[in-house]
């Protein structure tokens, strides 16, 4: 079992920076690899970054592609989403995730979300 705990969530202006953090606890976090999605008000929830376990891989959506970047320490069972130059369109919840396999779609363990909310 992981369990997640999202944070770094908040309201921002367009054009402004925001690092969401994911903590997990539990064991062997770092044999997992880790993923952000977001839900918007009215929408589905949608895929972000991925991080392998080791953290050598990484990809994108391309809605986020040289804006977003993904990380991880598992010295501290941590992963990150550093945001850069947000726009109104990001605002929504933010999940991270967790499973054994790196993808874009399947993760077994997820957190509870944080609200990131972008004003114009």
């Amino acid at each position: 079992q992981v369990q997640l705990v999202e944070s770094g969530g908040g309201l921002v202006q367009a054009g402004g920076s925001l690092r969401l953090s994911c903590t997990a606890s539990g064991r062997s976090f770092s044999r997992y690899a880790m993923g952000w999605f977001r839900q918007a008000p009215g929408k589905e929830r949608e895929f972000v970054a991925a991080i392998s376990w080791i953290g050598g891989t990484t990809f994108y959506a391309d809605s986020v592609k040289g804006l977003f970047t993904i990380s991880r320490d598992n010295a501290k069972n941590t992963v990150y989403l550093q945001m850069n130059s947000l726009k109104p369109e990001a605002t929504a919840v933010y999940y991270c995730a967790a499973d054994r396999r790196l993808s874009a779609d399947r993760y077994d363990y997820w957190g509870q979300g944080t609200q990131v909310t972008v004003s114009s």
